[in-house]
């Protein structure tokens, strides 16, 4: 807008019009705030949402190839020299390697002294690097002995916070090192890092391991990537590649992880961006069509409809400016929050909100205001001076009688008679006051169903979550892997190990499961199956359809098994190893998505037709109520003090996955409740404006300011009821197709528990959700026309 526009008449006119309405102003410019956050916001996350594996695959150049190799048989510099293999375009490495056993230290978010999950340890100087460009997420990188940095979100990270400590009581001095740091790398090349001096010294004595990470020129297949690791393995001495992962094995179980999250964070923002179009547009119309009376007047003054039309563009553009960059400020800053959650789920590098959002949002919001104020100036600035006066000034003739008559036969307060009836005088702007809190209402209602679901979800069952308390054999299996400084530990006897949990007091069940890999007739590959001994029933996953197994040669699977094999439940499939075959009958189809949704659970006994001797692995122990469960597992240790068994609590309770969902969504609606009480509190401001003359009327008449307050609520009063009622049955429709889309993205159905979660007591108290959105709304200009002085009113327009 040209400073000459700004001092001729009809820039006079914005400015005017600007300033005269400063009430109105304020909340256009509030209004168009939130929405342009939300949409923001939401258009932010549904671009992260797409390929975010490959997006932070490209930006950190992962790992298309994680090698490790024996240090015993290979220096070095012999691993170093790979990096000029056939096919190599880049390298990183060699970085020492090393499994190690964790206890948690002080500061940490379970008790000190917990044992926890194995975690691969990297000796690495920095987070940089040709290759597998690590995203340091917050502190420090580690620089010297005493510091570690641990993997960001899910893994051994999830326990500790910066300045807490962690335990390795198994290596040599049994060092307690302090986070530093948190980092994410987008090829899963480490659960924590230190320097290579520390960790060279946590493993002194034993054969070193080296880590190498390769990019290749061709790595898109796996007949590919078999063909570089062949490159690889030629290259070192024989026997020195004792390892690899492949980027493909990463992507793949990244991508089963987030991709449930994609439909949610979908439906939550187009939820945002239709409130936000609604809510900008509900503003402007009503801002603009509250002047039809004023624009009459310029009419009669000599201005074109042509004028018209470009000062009311303009007294809309002006605070909707103000708003949009205000807007663009706040969705950033909660992009923040909200992409930190965003992270967590999709385990990548820093996720930001890019630049061409910003710049669509603004031009779209600015573009929406100049055009829903245009078609409605336009439309005003046509009609003949004297209608538009007349139209301005009253609503139209007959409009609300009806309503006004029968709510005058109710047996009611006479200011509640006058609310009840308010709405339908303007039944276009009862109509746009419906739909902001209908809307609203909805996101209320999907977002309670959500969190129910998520949370009925993250406590299914599975063999990482049943019991209290967690004994792991360790080195028993032959080929399984001794932890650092087990070396003087006899293997543990499986059946020793279930007797002494069986004779241990506190213990009230337990199961052993032991896991291997078998063949499936009409399927590739090998397929895993657990085997569970003990109290089976206590083992029993969460049924979608049919039952648990019951007895020797049934089995339970997952619905992306029976998907890809084509079974149902009451089939026979049969499992084969080494030219031994075991048929089992499919009892029931179990919510599990571990190794993809491809496996088998089954008793231990039904797999002794294959002789393959498994003995349990693992026993998941549930105690006696009142046990106290540091003491049990101290007794349980002291027990295995010399073998390699190991009882910890079980803390795998909790989902970093589920845990951000639910946060997104809390935010999300907050968000999308905000805009809907704006756009109510707009349209009430534009009411009581265009009403004042009215209420100084009822002022002289003896309505006194508490009735004036129960009359403006009772005016959104009704339109809240009825939205809201309106507004449970989209939000729960909306919950029931987001959910399932959930679960068949990550390959699973969900039992009909978890999308039921809606109860009758519930479903009312959220459909007079849409009640309290109105009245918020509607609670600042109640007070307002309460406020104003009966002479005042009867002067103004």
């Amino acid at each position: 807008m040209s400073l000459t526009f700004l001092t001729s008449p009809l820039g006079r006119i914005v400015r005017s019009g600007v300033g005269r309405r400063r009430v109105q102003g304020l909340v256009m410019t509030l209004t168009t705030l939130l929405a342009v956050a939300a949409s923001v916001l939401a258009a932010g996350l549904l671009v992260n949402s797409r390929a975010p594996f490959e997006r932070a695959f490209a930006a950190q150049r992962g790992s298309q190839l994680t090698a490790q190799v024996d240090g015993a048989r290979a220096g070095a510099a012999q691993i170093a020299a790979t990096a000029h293999a056939s096919g190599v375009t880049a390298s990183a490495g060699p970085y020492p390697v090393a499994s190690l056993h964790p206890v948690a230290g002080s500061g940490a978010d379970v008790p000190a002294g917990t044992a926890l999950k194995q975690m691969t340890v990297v000796g690495r100087s920095g987070p940089a690097g040709a290759v597998d460009q690590v995203d340091l997420t917050s502190g420090t990188w580690a620089t010297g002995r005493g510091q570690i940095v641990m993997r960001a979100g899910p893994g051994g990270g999830t326990y500790f916070s910066l300045g807490s400590h962690v335990t390795f009581p198994d290596v040599p001095g049994a060092p307690t090192l302090t986070v530093v740091g948190f980092a994410n790398s987008v090829s899963d090349t480490a659960d924590a890092w230190v320097t290579p001096d520390q960790l060279t010294a946590m493993t002194s004595g034993t054969t070193p391991q080296y880590q190498m990470l390769y990019r290749f020129t061709h790595a898109a297949t796996d007949a590919q990537i078999d063909a570089d690791r062949s490159a690889i393995a030629a290259a070192l001495p024989k026997g020195a590649f004792t390892g690899a992962r492949s980027w493909l094995q990463v992507q793949l179980t990244a991508t089963s992880q987030t991709a449930g999250f994609v439909p949610f964070v979908a439906a939550f923002g187009i939820l945002s961006l239709l409130m936000s179009v609604l809510i900008v547009g509900i503003i402007v119309s009503g801002a603009v069509s509250s002047q039809t009376r004023r624009i009459g007047i310029l009419k009669a003054l000599g201005f074109t409809p042509g004028q018209v039309v470009r000062a009311y563009v303009g007294q809309a553009l002006i605070p909707a400016v103000i708003g949009t960059a205000l807007g663009l400020v706040a969705g950033n800053l909660l992009g923040i929050l909200a992409l930190r959650d965003a992270e967590t789920v999709y385990g990548t590098g820093t996720l930001t909100i890019p630049a061409w959002v910003d710049a669509a949002v603004a031009a779209g919001a600015l573009a929406l205001v100049a055009a829903a104020a245009r078609a409605l100036a336009l439309r005003a600035g046509r009609l003949r001076t004297v209608d538009a006066i007349a139209v301005g000034h009253t609503p139209a003739a007959g409009r609300g009688r009806l309503a006004r008559r029968l709510a005058g036969r109710l047996p009611l307060p006479r200011p509640v008679v006058i609310g009840l009836a308010t709405p339908f005088t303007r039944p276009a702007r009862t109509l746009a006051m419906t739909g902001a809190v209908l809307l609203g209402a909805g996101a209320v209602t999907f977002a309670v169903g959500l969190t129910a679901s998520l949370s009925d979800a993250q406590n299914a069952p599975s063999i990482w979550r049943l019991g209290n308390v967690i004994v792991n054999i360790g080195g028993s299996r032959p080929g399984a892997p001794i932890h650092q400084g087990d070396s003087h530990r006899s293997a543990a006897s499986p059946a020793r190990v279930a007797a002494d949990i069986a004779a241990q007091p506190g213990t009230a069940s337990y199961v052993g499961s032991s896991s291997t890999t078998v063949g499936v007739a009409g399927l590739t590959g090998g397929v895993s199956v657990i085997g569970f001994s003990g109290d089976t029933a206590r083992a029993s996953y969460e049924m979608i359809s049919g039952h648990w197994f019951t007895g020797p040669g049934q089995a339970v699977v997952p619905t992306r098994f029976l998907t890809a094999t084509g079974d149902a439940i009451g089939d026979t499939i049969t499992v084969t190893r080494g030219g031994r075959r075991v048929s089992l009958r499919i009892t029931g189809e179990a919510m599990d998505t571990s190794e993809h949704g491809m496996q088998i659970l089954t008793s231990l006994s039904s797999l002794n037709g294959l002789h393959l001797d498994l003995q349990p692995q693992q026993f998941n122990i549930e105690l006696e109520p009142g046990t106290d469960r540091t003491g049990y597992v101290d007794a349980l240790n002291a027990k295995f003090a010399s073998t390699t068994a190991q009882a910890r609590p079980n803390t795998n309770v909790g989902g970093t996955v589920t845990a951000a969902a639910e946060a997104l969504a809390a935010l999300l609606t907050v968000l999308i409740v905000a805009v809907a009480g704006l756009g109510v509190l707009n349209l009430v401001v534009l009411d009581t404006r265009q009403r004042v003359h009215d209420l100084g009327i009822f002022k002289a008449l003896g309505m006194s300011p508490r009735q004036t307050v129960v009359m403006v609520l009772t005016s959104v009063a009704g339109i809240g009821l009825i939205a809201g009622i309106a507004g449970v049955p989209l939000g729960v429709m909306t919950h029931h197709f987001v959910v399932p889309l959930m679960g068949n993205a990550i390959g699973t159905r969900f039992p009909s528990a978890y999308i039921d979660v809606y109860h009758l007591p519930e479903l009312v108290a959220l459909a007079l959700g849409g009640i309290l959105i109105a009245l918020a709304g509607a609670a600042l200009p109640a007070g307002w026309a309460a406020r104003t002085r009966t002479q005042n009113a009867l002067r103004r327009e």
